[in-house]
């Protein structure tokens, strides 16, 4: 409980104009609304509930978010900010010389598809909770199937980056990705090497990293989800955000 409150104090302190200038909806899971104002409160935590109660804070609870649109919200941000900020709050990377939090493995299935209706991705991120945050994306440009299989590879590290893992495992059917991005063969022709070098620069903003090959079976869900994004399934998809991708993720 203490690193979420310290999160903030770092949020507020960092922001501090905006959190005394604006009302700040916190969202999250642990009931910071009921400990903070307790009088029994000491050390620490009484010096942090003083601090922010400085500011006008609002605490609800967080409900669970899709992939993508949290994706597009923090791509929306700047523009989309008024008279409310909402902070996400979760176990922050901290400088001070707190215990190390330890960061859980997250699971990402990838997959890319292209047929007659065009190209298209599937994602499905789970956490480590066991919690499935499902995408689509379509490709409004041509791509071959290794393009549409990195492309998948791309966009769903960004994702999962957004969503702050730390410790990723990606599981992909396609063995010629997997085994250019492990060493294991040799990426061939410019885009390839465009590819293959865009992902292993996303690859290094995590803390621990796998890439693991699976058989069709075991990568379902993607496999369908990039079906339906190549042909823009919308009705099919549900409420499972489509996103539509103008340019490829490399010059």
């Amino acid at each position: 409980m203490e690193k979420l409150v310290y999160a903030l104090i770092l949020a507020s302190r960092k922001l501090r104009p905006y959190f005394q200038a604006h009302r700040v909806e916190i969202r999250t899971a642990y009931p910071l609304r009921q400990v903070l104002p307790k009088p029994e409160s000491s050390g620490r935590m009484l010096k942090w509930t003083v601090e922010l109660g400085q500011f006008d804070l609002e605490y609800m609870p967080r409900t669970a978010i899709k992939g993508q649109a949290l994706a597009d919200f923090l791509l929306e941000f700047d523009s989309a900010v008024n008279d409310r900020a909402l902070v996400m709050l979760h176990p922050p990377h901290v400088e001070e010389p707190l215990e190390e939090f330890p960061h859980p493995w997250w699971i990402l299935h990838v997959d890319g598809a292209v047929n007659n209706g065009g190209a298209g991705a599937g994602l499905v991120l789970v956490s480590p909770k066991g919690h499935h945050l499902k995408s689509a994306i379509h490709f409004k440009f041509y791509a071959t199937n290794n393009d549409a299989e990195y492309e998948a590879l791309i966009n769903g590290l960004k994702i999962a980056l957004e969503m702050g893992v730390r410790n990723l495992i990606v599981r992909s059917d396609s063995e010629l990705v997997v085994n250019q991005v492990n060493g294991g063969f040799q990426a061939r022709g410019p885009r390839t090497e465009l590819y293959l070098r865009c992902t292993q620069c996303l690859i290094g903003m995590f803390k621990e990293f796998r890439l693991e090959c699976v058989p069709w079976e075991k990568n379902g869900n993607a496999d369908a989800l990039a079906k339906m994004g190549s042909q823009q399934e919308v009705v099919l998809l549900g409420s499972i955000p489509l996103e539509i991708r103008e340019i490829p993720s490399i010059p």
